[in-house]
């Protein structure tokens, strides 16, 4: 249909955990053992906790790479706020949500390495795109049609983005519900709905 929006997926918070469970397990069965976790924020925030719980790794930190505005792309991946640690010698694995183009974790990957030379670095996401030019170590979904991905600590945000964009505004919370599911594929629960329209509109 000529005008649609992105398709997109809409994780919940009970997917997300068993996805990074499952994440867990994947790594846990291939037999590498980090030392250090790093995650790439914001997307990698949720995602590298429960890797830290999972795989008892206590060193968990971050970097920020801004790239993505809700949907919207920004023009290039830049480091926001640089790693603080040393990691030379030690096992780390770099986690982020989603590989989508794949600028992202080279830009990260690029930056770790000034930060001392690792004995071993290995990357690990929840949904991996194959469009994607980065391939990370591990993954718990391969995403083979593209399609926007809205995790549960981004609802808001990327949510947000699709009702500011509306014009005219929705005249009601069911207005804008029909309008998800017929321009991006998604079918939004109402107490959702009602916390975006109460954080995000104007």
């Amino acid at each position: 249909m000529a005008g649609r929006g992105p398709p997109c997926e809409l994780v919940s918070w009970e997917r997300f955990y068993r996805l990074a469970q499952q994440l867990a397990r994947i790594i846990h069965t291939a037999w590498f053992r980090p030392d250090i976790i790093v995650a790439i924020g914001r997307g990698g925030y949720m995602p590298a906790r429960i890797l830290s719980d999972c795989l008892g790794v206590f060193d968990l930190t971050d970097i920020r790479i801004e790239h993505y505005r809700g949907a919207r792309r920004q023009r290039a991946a830049r480091i926001r706020y640089p790693l603080s640690t040393d990691i030379s010698g030690r096992h780390v694995l770099l986690v982020d949500d989603v590989s989508d183009s794949g600028d992202t974790f080279e830009v990260a990957m690029h930056h770790l390495h000034e930060h001392g030379e690792p004995a071993e670095l290995r990357t690990a996401v929840l949904h991996h795109k194959r469009v994607s030019s980065f391939v990370p170590d591990y993954y718990a979904e391969e995403v083979v049609d593209w399609r926007w991905i809205i995790y549960p600590w981004a609802v808001i945000e990327d949510l947000g983005g699709f009702l500011r964009a509306m014009s005219p505004p929705p005249a009601s919370l069911e207005v804008f519900a029909d309008h998800l599911l017929e321009q991006h594929g998604i079918k939004v629960p109402r107490r959702t709905l009602e916390d975006v329209l109460a954080f995000a509109a104007g």
